[in-house]
């Protein structure tokens, strides 16, 4: 029970940060692209990968606080349901080439982030 509320707790945490990082970056760029999703995304995706490749090599991290991080902070951090809400407004209002624009720069970075991070974690 005890992890429970701990990935509770950091989940929470996670989502306000999503939310707090998605809304500034929207402000500073625009509405017209999902741009605060793309940035949550891609940062996630690296953080993911570093913490990841940090807890199977340089922390000794526990089963329990890294299904906290990943799960519990990663988990509300990263937007993918948003991402996916996003892409379909924008084929909804047949903007296809941002939809398409959108899907193949959050898979694409995101992806080469992941494992960016895994290589800077460990390098540290």
């Amino acid at each position: 029970m005890q992890q429970w509320l701990w990935i509770g707790f950091a989940g929470a945490f996670g989502a306000l940060a999503r939310y707090s990082l998605t809304g500034f970056v929207q402000r500073l760029l625009g509405s017209s692209f999902p741009w605060g999703t793309f940035v949550v995304n891609v940062l996630g995706s690296f953080l993911f990968g570093l913490i990841w490749s940090l807890a199977e090599g340089r922390l000794a991290l526990t089963p329990q606080t890294r299904t906290i991080v990943l799960t519990g902070f990663m988990g509300a951090f990263t937007t993918f349901s948003t991402f996916v809400f996003e892409t379909g407004e924008l084929i909804r209002d047949a903007q296809w080439t941002l939809a398409l624009g959108n899907i193949a720069l959050q898979v694409m970075v995101g992806l080469v982030c992941l494992f960016v991070g895994r290589i800077a974690g460990q390098q540290i």
